[in-house]
């Protein structure tokens, strides 16, 4: 079982300056920074964010419209909505598949956006412990949602010892086959030292999406 070589975190332009400083932040590792009320911690970090919001850092996280709750009611296996968006704010998310990035970059519209490319091995040796793929996209919950829960984020040892097994397990579903390639890496807490992984960075003014070098 084997990662492709780079995968690609897509990011507000504007906090480009404090992915450079503090590196890439979980949406929870930005909260506690915030030092907001517990009622508005709550409110972003256990509920459904339906706007785009800033920060009291200046920090910028995304809207989670594509999951309300009704729907992750219906595909949710031992966790509540609350529990589900909490397991989701706490990762840092990388795409494999450029495609996806680009969808996920024009919900972003028109808000400008910057793209880190990341060498995998790299990170994936730093963070082992932490380091779960997925073979769904997680954040979305329309359009017959697949079932999920924690067993989503298949541990990277897991994953090589033996492919998606833990996930079909513990959710119901059937086995996936080994070649089936992961959607996402995921990162719990944070990943400070992201721009020592990096080998490239690409802005995203309005309107435009990412092509990979090469491509």
């Amino acid at each position: 079982m084997k990662l492709p070589n780079t995968v690609y975190h897509l990011a507000e332009e504007s906090n480009w300056p404090s992915i450079q400083r503090d590196g890439l932040l979980s949406a929870s590792k930005l909260l506690d920074a915030a030092g907001l009320a517990r009622a508005d911690r709550a409110r972003l970090e256990r509920a459904q964010r339906l706007a785009h919001t800033e920060l009291p850092t200046g920090v910028q996280i995304r809207d989670q419209r594509p999951m309300g709750p009704a729907a992750l009611e219906a595909c949710l296996v031992g966790l509540t909505p609350a529990e589900w968006y909490a397991l989701i704010n706490a990762r840092v998310f990388f795409w494999f598949d450029p495609d996806r990035l680009n969808r996920q970059r024009a919900a972003c519209e028109p808000r400008p956006q910057v793209v880190l490319a990341v060498d995998t091995a790299k990170l994936v040796d730093a963070y082992r412990e932490e380091v779960a793929v997925t073979p769904i996209n997680t954040g979305n919950a329309r359009r017959k949602p697949a079932r999920r829960g924690t067993a989503t984020f298949v541990s990277y040892a897991a994953w090589v010892e033996s492919g998606w097994e833990s996930e079909a397990l513990a959710l119901g579903v059937p086995m996936r086959k080994r070649s089936h390639q992961p959607v996402e890496v995921t990162v719990a807490g944070s990943v400070p030292d992201v721009m020592r992984f990096v080998v490239g960075v690409y802005k995203l003014p309005c309107a435009q999406q990412f092509t990979p070098p090469g491509a």
